[in-house]
């Protein structure tokens, strides 16, 4: 009954957005994108790609396929089957959902929107969001929702630099409006994804991806807390981990790191802060996590000037890494940078290296990614490893470094004549 949905409208190109447009093109779709980012526009009608997961072959080629269009109009959703919302949801100050661009691309599709269309809203937010907030706007045109038109939620799973899992290897949650609605939107979603999981509601749906990064969330911020305490206590933490893991049941590894970045896992548990606050309760262990991903940032600044053992002023520090996680160009949000920004502010002579991010801008000053010689290593006083891309020159580092101060444990077991101090390695534990 509903197998003739062939065009489909991505709203949001970005990070969700465009590997999304990808793989609905490799399935035969046709997908018209609506981005307001005229540099993004500009970008695909040029063959280039922004993101790294996606190569400038895979746009050109799509491009010249004919089936794939991109603008800035929305005029262009009033002759597609399917309409799927892909944009941001920041935060705003004291933490407080920013739904503005989900609001702004519902004002903009209930002029265009047609009867029979689906509409599925992909981007993280609280439950409530589809049926309370997007529906009555669509609405707003006149046509209503399980009966004009289809309406449903399914949480975006999509996780930049992951070579593990393709997007359409992971199952799909899906939470229609009504029942017909669910019908329609996992009718469509079957032909994209190898697993669809219809749950029973949007709201279910919505709560689902809130759980599982509130879940990780909760779990990084303990293990980085637990990394704390075993300094203290001179106890390795990589070694506890590692012997944890080896229990076949009721155990799941997390690993320490400079705090938890990104536009995602930091952002999503405050989400379901925000809507737990409404209904009159709260979560001790989502603000106590908040508390400990701040913390764990100074604690890096100050544990790098303690091993260093000079002042301040005197001292040089080489990061290696200031994107949010490896093998990506994205530094929202970014516990790294704040590291980076602590250490300048304390007078430190802070330089970087960072094979994806180039340049960036901290409190009106630009600073440029060094190149990673020889002579970069040996004349910095401590080299901090904040982000593990896989193209990390262990050896070269290991062998003309002084001193390294490895946050994701990712020289165990590397060999070299550097002293090496791990996050969680213990108050005066070196190794060579």
């Amino acid at each position: 009954m509903h197998n003739d949905k062939k065009k489909i409208a991505v709203v949001g190109l970005g990070f969700v957005g465009l590997p999304l447009s990808m793989l609905l093109l490799s399935k035969g779709f046709t997908v018209v994108g609506i981005d307001l980012d005229e540099n993004k526009i500009r970008s695909l009608n040029n063959g280039k790609s922004y993101i790294s997961d996606i190569s400038d072959k895979s746009v050109e080629e799509s491009m010249k396929s004919k089936r794939f269009s991109v603008s800035s109009s929305y005029k262009n959703v009033e002759e597609v089957d399917a309409i799927i919302i892909c944009v941001p949801t920041p935060l705003k100050e004291e933490y407080v959902p920013n739904l503005v661009y989900i609001e702004k691309a519902a004002e903009a599709l209930k002029a265009h929107l047609q009867k029979g269309q689906l509409v599925v809203l992909e981007s993280s937010t609280f439950p409530g969001t589809t049926r309370e907030i997007l529906q009555p706007l669509l609405e707003e045109s006149g046509l209503e929702a399980g009966k004009d038109f289809h309406l449903a939620y399914s949480p975006e799973r999509v996780d930049p630099g992951n070579v593990q899992f393709s997007l359409g290897d992971i199952p799909k949650v899906i939470g229609g409006i009504t029942s017909d609605c669910q019908e329609v939107a996992c009718d469509l979603y079957s032909k994209i994804y190898q697993t669809v999981v219809p749950v029973s509601s949007p709201e279910i749906a919505e709560l689902t991806k809130l759980l599982e990064n509130t879940y990780r969330f909760i779990n990084i911020s303990f293990i980085n807390e637990m990394a704390m305490l075993c300094d203290q206590m001179n106890i390795d933490v990589w070694e506890v981990i590692a012997a944890a893991s080896t229990k076949p049941y009721g155990f799941a590894p997390f690993y320490p790191g400079p705090g938890i970045s990104g536009h995602c896992i930091p952002v999503d548990p405050l989400y379901l802060q925000f809507k737990a606050k409404e209904k009159g309760v709260t979560s001790n262990f989502i603000e106590l996590s908040t508390s400990t991903n701040e913390k764990i940032v100074q604690y890096i600044v100050e544990r790098t000037l303690e091993i260093v053992g000079k002042e301040p002023e005197e001292t040089s520090v080489l990061l290696y890494g200031l994107t949010y996680k490896r093998d990506i160009p994205d530094v929202r949000d970014s516990k790294a940078v704040e590291v980076m920004e602590h250490l300048l502010e304390k007078g430190v002579n802070v330089t970087y290296h960072d094979p994806h991010f180039e340049r960036i801008m901290i409190n009106g000053d630009v600073h440029h990614s060094v190149s990673l010689l020889d002579k970069e290593l040996s004349e910095s006083d401590c080299v901090v490893i904040l982000t593990d891309h896989s193209v990390l020159p262990k050896e070269q580092i290991l062998e003309k470094a002084n001193l390294i101060f490895d946050t994701r444990g990712v020289l165990q077991g590397a060999k070299g004549t550097a002293k090496v101090v791990e996050l969680g390695g213990g108050t005066s534990f070196f190794k060579r």
